[in-house]
């Protein structure tokens, strides 16, 4: 396929006047701020929880209903890509984090607030596929590995010290401060991008197939809405966890059938045909179930089975999410130079080390111990997921760098559920079984001995994920790029 016959279809702007490096830090600063936002509400679960006098499980639908409108979104923002142009979708997506913090800072009750996370969710929808699409288009594919790393420290170190700022705050103000600190920074981030963004694409305008819109919405939603409702103590026993898992996934069947068989498919699925972009795929959605899991599982355990305060567990985890976000580029430029083969190899043997030493913690494990493993883990993710990411779309042609971007930044957010769904729903049946083997009930050590065994079990099935990541990483390999920027 010749670069014209390409442009016609991608609906592809000759790039030769753009600014890059402008429109890199749009995006960079936008999706610093979006991704700080969502963690920064983690630790103010409780405060919420009190002061609008719910239930935790009720609690959890402030991230569940986030993950729940991305896992619909997300899948149909490589037809909304081709809609619209690149200033468009970008203003838009800041447009709707701004009224989302806004609603979110002045939110007298849980419903409001719930309307107010829907809304972040758009515009994070919107922003994270435009964001790696934009790159894939406007960055040669020899220096994609060193923006990609900045990419990557931005989506790590955000939320990273989320949850340490919002900790801060919260000793001294209000929740509400979490997202009128955020409001200031999100107009700045919509100023710079209003003068400094540039169209990277003419929209094509593809015929829209609501039926393709419809299964797509009810099969991901479904399975994200499922394994969440399950993790969130509806048990995967419960009649709407079963059916929504089901439904999810008949709907998904019919949506991935229709989509082989239409000539312009609202997702290209023929992006898996590529096998570097599957196994870069695979491998992702293995760190995402890792990543995610732990990151749920050691503040349940450093607040309840060390005692620690919020605060001090978000300090805790501050230095592996730092290092994290400080490697990413370091790992871009390795990529760049010598592929991804022995940095991905290595860091998944380096994630399933830390996953055997988290299995081994227990209510006398010291502070220093958690915070090196943690930096391990933090360590091992950023050899992986950005070079097999990188990887894997360097493979795709340039048509299908949307329906690739869609692809990846969808099943991240199932993967994401499922493997928090998973986790603590071993951690709450490690815990009851841990306590039908105790002899005095009464005893107030046992409740936080059998929470640690629970978490312990927990973290079996971070190794089973890391043991599967290393063995498809034996499988990928540096892909040549025969198309140019």
């Amino acid at each position: 396929m010749d670069m014209s016959s390409t442009q016609a279809k991608t609906g592809e702007v000759a790039i030769g006047n753009l600014r890059t490096v402008p429109i890199i830090i749009s995006f960079v600063v936008a999706g610093f701020i979006g991704l700080f936002s969502e963690t920064a509400l983690n630790m103010a679960l409780t405060n919420l929880i009190e002061n609008f006098g719910i239930h935790e499980t009720t609690a959890q639908w402030l991230t569940t209903g986030y993950l729940l409108t991305l896992g619909i979104l997300v899948p149909v923002s490589g037809l909304i890509m081709q809609w619209f142009t690149t200033r468009q979708l970008f203003i838009t997506s800041i447009m709707a984090s701004i009224i989302g913090t806004l609603i979110a800072a002045v939110a007298p009750g849980f419903a409001v607030l719930m309307i107010a996370r829907v809304v972040q969710a758009i515009g994070t929808a919107l922003l994270l596929p435009l964001m790696f699409n934009t790159i894939l288009l406007i960055i040669p594919p020899h220096k994609r590995g060193s923006i990609m790393g900045i990419i990557g420290l931005v989506i790590m170190f955000a939320p990273a010290v989320g949850p340490t700022i919002s900790g801060l705050i919260l000793n001294n103000l209000t929740w509400h401060w979490i997202f009128w600190i955020s409001l200031p920074l999100l107009v700045g981030a919509l100023i710079f991008g209003w003068f400094f963004m540039q169209n990277v694409t003419t929209p094509t305008k593809p015929k829209i197939d609501v039926l393709s819109i419809s299964l797509s919405t009810v099969g991901f939603g479904g399975i994200v809405f499922g394994f969440s409702s399950a993790g969130e103590g509806g048990g995967w026993g419960s009649p709407t966890v079963i059916a929504s898992i089901i439904i999810g996934a008949v709907a998904l069947v019919l949506f991935s059938i229709r989509q082989v068989k239409m000539q312009q498919p609202m997702l290209n699925l023929r992006a898996l045909k590529y096998p570097m972009f599957t196994i870069g795929l695979l491998l992702i959605l293995v760190c995402m179930m890792v990543l995610l899991s732990t990151m749920i599982l050691l503040p349940l355990y450093m607040q309840t089975s060390l005692a620690l305060t919020t605060f001090a567990a978000g300090l805790l985890l501050l230095p592996g999410g730092v290092i994290n976000g400080v490697l990413s580029p370091v790992m871009g430029r390795l990529f760049d130079k010598f592929g991804p083969k022995w940095l991905v190899l290595i860091g998944t043997v380096i994630v399933l080390g830390a996953m055997v030493g988290f299995s081994t913690i227990s209510i006398e494990t010291s502070s220093a111990f958690i915070i090196a493993l943690h930096i391990v883990t933090m360590v091992g993710i950023s050899m992986v997921m950005m070079p097999a990411q990188t990887n894997g779309l360097n493979q795709l042609p340039r048509e299908l760098y949307p329906d690739g971007t869609a692809i990846m930044n969808t099943l991240q957010q199932v993967a994401g559920a499922i493997g928090t769904a998973i986790a603590i729903s071993i951690m709450s049946s490690g815990s009851e079984k841990f306590m039908t083997t105790v002899k005095d009930i009464s005893n107030p050590l046992n409740p936080l001995l059998a929470f640690t065994a629970g978490v312990q079990d927990a973290f079996l099935f971070a190794i089973i994920m890391a043991i599967i990541g290393f063995v498809i990483s034996l499988f990928i390999k540096r892909v040549k790029v025969e198309h140019q920027i």
